[in-house]
């Protein structure tokens, strides 16, 4: 106990109580309106992530395509076996390729999740779903995409692009290249698609 009362702090005066109060209640605003903005950015970013991982699950406890399972990717248009025909460089071809005019728009041949929308060397433009099973659809030679990114969520039937002849196909007739690749190979998609 003080004997006597000059150890004592003083008093905040009601000035310097209200300042104190005013900082507080702005810092408490402030925090709210960021957490405000980001909370909901964050959420559905974890919603997103969480979609898509239960969608690949889905996807790879599916069966994979079996012999004339899948509707063409350019529905009406002549489908012809060019499987393992020779390619530049000592290549073989894995995939076929199914012709049309320029801008026709490409369906996908199944359900799946989108995993590339860009380009490389040879494909030029192109775009990957990964289907049932876990089975990779690949689109190239595009001339253009259609409105999709990976994560996307497509149905059979959704267009994922349109013909063109893009990468090493450059001013050849406009096509687009499908192939099919099950744990990482190539595999002939010519048998698993519907014959008109």
């Amino acid at each position: 106990m003080l004997a006597d009362g000059n150890n004592r702090p003083p008093k905040p005066t009601l000035f310097s109580r209200l300042l104190s109060l005013i900082i507080r209640a702005t810092v408490l605003l402030a925090l709210l309106f960021v957490f405000d903005k980001l909370l909901p950015s964050i959420s559905q970013q974890t919603q997103s992530f969480v979609v898509a991982k239960w969608q690949q699950l889905s996807l790879l406890q599916q069966e994979l395509p079996i012999e004339n399972s899948l509707p063409s990717p350019l529905p009406k248009q002549r489908l012809t076996d060019t499987w393992g025909a020779a390619r530049s460089q000592g290549r073989s071809h894995e995939g076929i390729d199914i012709f049309a005019a320029r801008g026709t728009p490409i369906q996908a041949t199944t359900q799946g999740i989108v995993s590339k929308v860009g380009e490389n060397t040879l494909g030029g433009r192109v775009v990957v779903v990964v289907g049932p099973g876990g089975a990779g659809h690949y689109y190239a030679h595009l001339e253009d995409y259609a409105d999709i990114v990976p994560n996307d969520w497509v149905n059979a039937g959704d267009i994922i692009g349109y013909v063109g002849d893009s990468g090493n196909a450059k001013g050849t007739p406009t096509h687009v290249h499908y192939g099919i690749y099950i744990n990482g190979s190539a595999v002939n998609p010519y048998p698993l698609l519907q014959k008109d």
